[in-house]
């Protein structure tokens, strides 16, 4: 944990630098000029007062709750003259309620940014001004505790109730890890590791002056440069429409995220919410924004008189308590909330909206690799399909019927004749996948898989991709996270590419091509070839049948494959090298985002001609 927690020191050193040749510099109270430090007072007074809350722990009889998602200061205070007779007092830095980053007045060209943490250092004597102390001292420190949530078998209790319990016993759980600057004064350290009651000494990791990176997510777009993040734009088929609705009542659109924007979605749920002729709305939710316009639309639709339906995951790690207050919020507004089945975590994406035209009913919707969060769809590798297809909509149905009446078993998931669908018919289907392209190898005949998922851990699977590879199947894989296969190996007829690439926004979709005899199967995926995934949630991959959808999925894994700046194989030992290709450099996300943007210029060419 400490070479890693030096790796990350390291790298935020890189980045800080590379900000600094931006203009763009990170100041702490230290370095304030006069007008920056009357802004910061101001901004405290106004923004930030009301949500600090100073604990003084050494007047408590038991250490306060640590939140173990925040970051907190460790206060040193005492006077000048007497060196010796200092408190100690806790301040939890309220990131959530005011932002992590504050903008400062800057000069031309220049932008600088602080920190809340430094925002309140700033302000301590401001705080701390009935004490009369003239000496302050404040270090940031994090700690985390076990994620478990212990289910316990008390029938006379809801499930609702089992998590929630859970949730108050992990809240009161130990720490498991407790990072702190080390820089920190050495008796407030002794003091708090004492109060924790952190025994071991593995679990104390000494760091660097900022934690909590997460919030970086929400950086501010302050980048002037060719470096700036790209901005998403929406899907050629969308570009001129006034309704979502009425072009994927007619074709199939398949929206690429981030590089295309996630606002289509939004809207279509929008235009359902008010539609008079839409009778329902059915999704599934596992990780959802914190003001999340998904949720907003849904409710704006239960209002309008509709049915709606959301499978909400209360399951989903570290998101459960928010998972738990949403589905108050949206039981409140009429809204059906669904939760779940027992022992099985709900992880496809899916959605359909069913309206009535005259006699007639109608279905569209969406399949989704990711999760109905437009806050992470700015930052990750999505590919989301918005269709009209009856095959696929009565497979949805199938899906929702099991979720909302899983007690009577799980056949309606086996009668999905499109979907691959875990735990019923994935695994199956992928091995007969797997041994088609080993029979036509054997044949002579091309043979070839691409697999692109975030982890690859499932040793049946990973045992019939070497079976293939030693048969000649052609193998391309693109895995992000957990890789547990070893792919050099003599006895393959051709190299296995194998790559991860880890650039600007985090891959996330999983996507898989079989060449099939030249008539090729392609599939995006909400599953990764993990055996939690394929035998113990729900999950849904969906063929891609429209042939320039697949050919832009195929151009798009292509464009991956080629990627010489940001890949890194991955070798037996792991030791992720970068790629090294002579020729044109290729950053495959960069190169995407060109991609799809040409063929929307394209679009708007042809349209406006």
């Amino acid at each position: 944990v400490l070479s890693q927690q030096n790796e990350f020191n390291r790298i935020w050193e890189g980045i800080s630098k590379e900000l600094k040749k931006e203009k763009i510099f990170l100041v702490d109270e230290k370095h304030l000029t006069k007008p920056q430090q009357e802004f910061v007072k101001n901004f405290f007074d106004e923004q930030v007062r009301s949500n600090v809350i100073p604990l003084m722990i050494e007047t408590l009889p038991h250490m306060p709750y640590i939140r173990d998602k925040s970051i907190y200061l460790g206060v040193v205070m005492r006077k000048k003259e007497d060196a010796y007779k200092q408190k100690y007092s806790l301040i939890e830095v309220p990131a959530n309620a005011v932002g992590r980053f504050v903008l400062l007045p800057s000069k031309a060209g220049e932008q600088h940014i602080i920190l809340l943490e430094d925002v309140i250092r700033f302000n301590l004597p401001n705080i701390f001004s009935y004490f009369e102390y003239d000496y302050f001292d404040a270090h940031v420190f994090k700690v985390t505790k076990d994620a478990e949530i212990d289910i316990d078998n008390d029938v006379s209790t809801t499930f609702v109730e089992k998590m929630e319990k859970g949730l108050k016993n992990r809240r009161k759980g130990k720490p498991v890890r407790f990072v702190y600057d080390k820089e920190m004064d050495a008796g407030l350290l002794e003091y708090l590791i004492r109060r924790l009651s952190l025994s071991r000494k593995s679990n104390i990791i000494p760091g660097g002056r900022i934690h909590n990176f997460r919030h970086f997510i929400d950086f501010p777009d302050v980048f002037t440069t060719k470096n700036t993040r790209r901005t998403p734009f929406t899907h050629p088929e969308l570009q001129n429409t006034m309704r979502v609705t009425d072009v994927i009542l007619k074709k199939d659109v398949m929206l690429h995220f981030p590089y295309q924007s996630y606002n289509s979605v939004i809207d279509l749920l929008r235009e359902a919410a008010m539609d008079p002729q839409v009778t329902s709305i059915k999704l599934t939710a596992y990780r959802l924004a914190e003001k999340s316009k998904v949720i907003n639309a849904l409710i704006n639709a239960a209002r309008n008189g509709k049915e709606v339906v959301v499978m909400l995951e209360l399951k989903a790690r570290f998101d459960e308590e928010a998972n738990i207050e949403w589905k108050s919020i949206l039981e409140d507004e009429g809204v059906k909330v669904l939760l779940g089945v027992p022992l099985r975590k709900i992880h496809a994406k899916l959605c359909i909206i069913k309206k009535r035209v005259g006699h007639k009913t109608i279905q569209y919707g969406f399949v989704s690799t990711g999760n109905l969060n437009e806050r992470t769809a700015k930052v990750y590798g999505d590919h989301c399909l918005l269709t009209a297809n009856r095959n696929v909509m009565a497979d949805i149905n199938r899906i929702f019927r099991y979720l909302e009446n899983w007690q009577t078993g799980i056949n309606n998931l086996r009668l999905c004749k499109t979907l691959l669908v875990c735990p019923t018919n994935m695994r199956r289907e992928l091995e007969a996948m797997i041994n088609t392209e080993i029979k036509h190898a054997k044949a002579k005949k091309e043979a070839s898989i691409t697999v692109k998922v975030n982890s690859l851990s499932d040793t049946a699977l990973i045992n019939k991709l070497y079976e293939a590879a030693t048969a000649g199947v052609k193998i391309n894989l693109i895995i992000r996270s957990i890789f547990c296969a070893v792919m050099e190996n003599k006895k393959f007829k051709f190299p296995v590419k194998a790559i991860s690439i880890v650039d600007e926004y985090l891959e996330h979709a999983r996507v898989l091509i079989f060449h099939n005899g030249g008539n090729e199967k392609i599939y995006i995926s909400s599953a990764d070839w993990m055996v939690r995934n394929l035998d113990h949630r729900v999950e849904a991959a969906l063929p891609i049948l429209e042939p320039s959808i697949k050919q832009e999925i195929k151009d798009i894994i292509n464009i991956q494959l080629k990627d010489n700046v940001k890949a890194r194989t991955l070798n037996n030992e792991l030791t992720n090298n970068y790629v090294s290709s002579a020729g044109k450099k290729v950053r495959s996300q960069i190169e995407t985002y060109h991609y799809l943007h040409q063929k929307t210029l394209k679009k708007i060419e042809v349209s406006s001609n």
